[in-house]
């Protein structure tokens, strides 16, 4: 596991992180497809049959996180749908207590998310865990999605931090993948983003199952 003696900056994602991703997957994967299905009166099934693809063709890309162009394609209010069962969102379990710890342990941490502003937004204040960032950084304001050329350089250069002594942790094994291109030395992933779906095997980077093994380096 990692060290956190040598980690000065904490760099952690928000969706399957800190968030139980159920909220997401629920939202894409069943309640938009309800909702599509309604407006063009398709059955849900035929509704994901055409929504599906889509979906996983923006995959990585900053359109796939962005409300504005899924309202756009679909005609859909998408930030309304997602207010809609905002009662789903949920913080995974002792991340509060990490936040805590991390908050009093004098690091800078900062909050890195994919994350459309509207859906950030709703979040923040269904969790109330802004205060524990020093700066919260949506991929939306430099243009470019974590897992993409150039995003970690642009994030550097906005809030500078050591790649060496910079911890990330995240669900996404494309973004960990960028962001060992990058350079950052200490990464970590989750083994449960989802907490309704079963635990993942992860080979290729440090894996905990909850904040708690963290929590003992503080």
């Amino acid at each position: 596991m990692i060290n956190m003696a040598l980690c000065d900056t904490v760099l952690l994602d928000m969706d399957g992180t800190l968030l139980d991703l159920n909220f997401d997957n629920h939202f894409w994967l069943e309640f938009v497809p309800k909702k599509y299905a309604q407006k063009h009166h398709l059955s849900i099934e035929q509704a994901k049959q055409q929504l599906i693809p889509q979906f996983k063709s923006m995959e990585g890309k900053l359109e796939w996180y962005c409300l504005d162009y899924w309202s756009d394609v679909l005609q859909l209010d998408i930030a309304g749908l997602k207010a809609e069962i905002a009662q789903l969102i949920a913080v995974l379990p002792h991340v509060m207590d990490f936040l805590e710890a991390l908050k009093n342990s004098h690091r800078e941490v900062l909050l890195v998310t994919n994350a459309h502003r509207d859906s950030l937004n709703l979040k923040m204040e269904k969790t109330c865990l802004q205060p524990f960032f020093d700066a919260i950084v949506c991929a939306h304001d430099f243009g470019l999605a974590k897992e993409q050329p150039g995003f970690w350089e642009a994030l550097q250069q906005r809030h500078p931090f050591d790649k060496q002594r910079t911890l990330l942790v995240d669900d996404s094994l494309r973004v960990l993948d960028s962001a060992k291109r990058f350079g950052i030395a200490h990464l970590i992933t989750i083994a449960r983003p989802d907490s309704k779906k079963p635990v993942r095997e992860i080979t290729g980077y440090p894996v905990i199952a909850d904040f708690r093994q963290l929590m003992i380096a503080l």
